[in-house]
């Protein structure tokens, strides 16, 4: 009697869980030429994202890396994306440039 009174101790297990797609597909290439495969593998700032985030294999991972850091030295990549701090760094050299005409 003792067993059918036992309350449950797996419910998680016994939940549902959708299943993701893997982010490269088995036909996909890793080149460093498929800019829009390794586009999806670098932060805004232009990092390499790490293997948790990416949800990649290991060897899937160095052979990413291999391909963005290819494309950075052909120069299809940029080091670094500091966009936004060249965009600031414009509008304090106009207004700095426009203060000193008037003058």
């Amino acid at each position: 009697m003792d067993k059918f009174k036992r309350p449950l101790l797996n419910l998680k297990s016994k939940r549902s869980f959708r299943r993701r797609l893997p982010p490269i597909q088995s036909g996909d290439r890793i080149y460093y030429r498929n800019m829009s495969l390794i586009s999806r593998f670098i932060s805004e700032q232009g990092k390499i994202l790490s293997r948790r985030v990416n949800r990649l294999t290991l060897k899937q991972q160095r052979l990413i890396t291999i391909a963005i850091k290819q494309a950075r030295i052909l120069s299809l990549l940029p080091f670094l994306n500091n966009e936004k701090q060249f965009e600031r760094a414009e509008s304090t050299t106009r207004t700095a440039s426009f203060r000193t005409k008037k003058k």
